[in-house]
């Protein structure tokens, strides 16, 4: 029988990429979002990954049409951006809500499935500023440091369980995210913060010139296929180098370069 696969986020950019991606391996794949709208091929579902009733509904759905679900995708989140001063906290909570407590939820809804069957494999998409936190930025990277934790963590409370997890953390990609950052601007702000508005272009910018989502997809594929996959997975050559820099470079140079990149 072929394998089930779960993806969140699935009706753009990286989780469009990955589901069909994983359509033509050979999965039956099922793409959440909140549009309800995936790739030709894959069953679309809407989804928003914060409601912890209708998550649960759904992936219990899945199980009982599929008898399996083998591969969880757990991709779902979108970004703010603003100086931390001046940030809402209901913004702030939203930004934790979807990329976090999202995952959170999902990851929690599918493991009883994976259990009954002593098989499956999660994949968290995180990304390099879980590790390198990025000015203007915070509450994005604080969600995704928190999505790479609980990664890490579950990875060894189910290995004995026969389900594995991994977190691949892309660099910049070029998708819609960028366009649909919700902002935190104003003359208020740069009157204060000079740099922010600058920083915010030079961050977008990156994401504009970044590897493709399709690049990004085929990491996520890697991942969800290998045999023993690491239990963090950089996606893009020359984050990798950045990755390695950072954890051996002083955290003082390191945040000095950041503070460069994005001044």
């Amino acid at each position: 029988m072929s394998k089930v696969a779960v993806v969140t986020g699935a009706s753009s950019g990286i989780g469009e990429a990955v589901s069909a991606k994983l359509l033509r391996a050979g999965y039956r794949v099922y793409g959440l979002s909140r549009r309800g709208t995936a790739p030709d091929g894959v069953s679309g579902m809407k989804l928003d990954v914060t409601d912890e009733q209708r998550v649960d509904e759904v992936f219990r759905e899945i199980f009982q049409k599929e008898g399996r679900i083998d591969l969880l995708v757990n991709n779902a989140g979108f970004g703010i951006s603003g100086p931390l001063e001046f940030t809402e906290l209901t913004s702030a909570r939203a930004q934790m809500d979807v990329n976090f407590f999202g995952q959170f939820l999902c990851a929690r809804a599918v493991l009883p499935y994976m259990r009954e069957r002593k098989s499956g494999r999660i994949v968290f998409v995180s990304s390099v500023a879980a590790s390198m936190a990025i000015p203007y930025q915070a509450f994005y990277s604080a969600s995704k440091a928190a999505v790479s934790s609980i990664a890490l963590a579950l990875r060894n409370e189910v290995k004995d369980l026969g389900i594995t997890v991994t977190a691949v953390l892309p660099g910049d990609v070029k998708t819609g995210f960028t366009d649909a950052r919700e902002k935190d601007q104003g003359t208020r702000i740069t009157s204060v913060y000079r740099r922010s508005d600058s920083a915010v272009a030079a961050m977008e910018k990156d994401e504009r010139n970044g590897m493709s989502a399709d690049f990004a997809a085929g990491v996520i594929l890697h991942a969800a296929e290998a045999r023993r996959p690491k239990p963090m997975i950089i996606a893009g050559p020359k984050y990798r180098v950045f990755y390695a820099l950072f954890k051996f470079l002083p955290a003082r140079l390191v945040y000095w370069v950041i503070g460069k990149m994005y001044s």
